[in-house]
């Protein structure tokens, strides 16, 4: 299965493709700087520079020409400003699904964030702002004709990995590894399980693969 990541030297994207390709799939990472392909290659997967900020449907749907799956793993990072939360952590996403239907990839998994829903439309805070980006851009998901799944987080540790979680349309705050964060991810590509479902992803006593074929 070849499998390309948005974001792809973020942190959770590589620990994925790790996963898948240990797996036998074929990760490709979209990076923005080709200085990290290095890195993309060390984990496992096939590196692809694309700028989702600055692109447009044709260049990225070639891209994913003969993918079986897309993910959504970027973000515009905690240093940058309001602006590039919607350039990117909105309209990248928007981009992606609209280059996954112009290249016929059904299958597309959003990272979103816990609460994205309950942002201050008002407000400019940074954070808030990066709420309604992400809310937003699960809305434009969810309305397309596409095997979707909106995996929403809770608060991310780099501690190692448990292989337990818990996941729920609302779970409550709690913290996860990005470790395992990673390991629903290619549990859900892998197995096809969650089309359909948005769901919050926290730290817990069920094992991930009995987590993801339960949704």
């Amino acid at each position: 299965m070849r499998v390309v990541i948005a974001g792809g030297h973020g942190q959770i994207a590589l620990l994925t493709a790790r996963l898948l390709a240990d797996a036998g799939h074929r990760p490709v990472g979209l990076i923005r700087n080709p200085a990290q392909g290095g890195d993309l290659v060390a984990a496992g997967a096939e590196p692809a520079v694309v700028d989702l900020e600055h692109s447009d449907v044709d260049t990225v749907a070639a891209l994913l020409s003969g993918a079986d799956a897309v993910v959504f793993a970027a973000g515009a990072g905690p240093n940058s400003g309001a602006a590039r939360k919607l350039t990117l952590d909105r309209d990248g996403a928007v981009l992606l699904a609209d280059a996954a239907e112009r290249a016929g990839v059904r299958r597309y998994v959003m990272v979103s964030s816990m609460g994205a829903d309950t942002f201050d439309a008002g407000s400019e805070d940074v954070f808030q702002v990066y709420q309604r980006a992400k809310s937003e851009a699960d809305a434009d998901l969810r309305r397309r004709d596409l095997d979707w799944t909106v995996v929403r987080p809770g608060g991310l540790t780099d501690e190692a990995p448990t292989g337990r979680v818990r996941v729920a349309v609302e779970t409550g705050r709690g913290t996860v590894p990005r470790a395992d964060v990673a390991a629903v991810l290619a549990a859900l590509l892998s197995t096809g399980a969650g089309v359909g479902a948005q769901f919050e992803l926290v730290s817990g006593d069920t094992p991930v693969a009995e987590a993801v074929a339960a949704l």
